[in-house]
Order: structure tokens, then sequence, then C-alpha cells
């Protein structure tokens, strides 16, 4: 038996799009299970009192808290977006690798969007 690699190789096989954001889809459902805590600790701040709320303002209101903020709104509209896109394909349709393809760019153009807004409104 010849010493070769399976196919496809990844190193010679590029993934489409929509196998690409399929793998972003679980790791942004990933991201949102690790980062709920942190916006449980922010809402339980505000019910706890000035105390428990300035600690946790401080700590949100500062680069790390704002970055880690933002990415878990980011996951959050892609995740929603891209579960929409799910819904469509299963009363199917944008089955064929075209519609895929162009829903997939909707999908991230759509989570950037409203990331923007939901962060400049």
């Amino acid at each position: 038996m010849q010493n070769r690699p399976l196919s496809p190789h990844l190193q010679v096989y590029r993934l489409p799009l929509t196998a690409k954001l399929s793998i972003l889809h679980r790791a942004t459902g990933i991201i949102l299970a690790a980062g709920s805590p942190l916006v449980v600790w922010w809402f339980w701040a505000v019910m706890s009192g000035a105390d428990s709320y300035a600690v946790a303002h401080g700590f949100f209101n500062g680069i790390v808290g704002k970055l880690l903020l933002f990415a878990w709104t980011l996951c959050m509209f892609y995740h929603l977006c891209n579960g929409v896109r799910h819904l469509v394909w299963d009363a199917g349709y944008g089955l064929r690798l075209n519609e895929a393809a162009l829903g997939g760019k909707i999908v991230v153009g759509a989570a950037v969007l409203l990331t923007l807004l939901a962060w400049l409104l």
C-alpha cells in the first residue's frame, strides 16, 4: 500500500463557502455558550445594586470587556442569521449551489450590519 494522503486532502482542497460557514456556525454556538456567563454576570450586577454594578461596569467599559461584548454580539447575530438561513433551507428554498453561496454572503453581511447597528445606535 502506498503512503499517500486521503482524498480530499485539505492542503490541496479548498472548502466551499457553505462548508466554512457551517464550521463557523458551530464555533459561534460554542462561543455564545462560553460567553453567556459574562452576560449573566452583567445582568446579575444590574439587579444586585450599585456596588456590584460598578464592578461589572468597570470591566465591561474597559477595552477587554468591550471587545468581548462586541465579539459575543457578532457571534449572536451570525448564529441567528445562519439559523434563519437553515429554516429557509428546511422550507426547500435556496438549496442550489449558487443560491446557497449567495445566502451565505447575505448571512455574513447581515450579521456584520446588525452588529454595527446594535453598537452604533
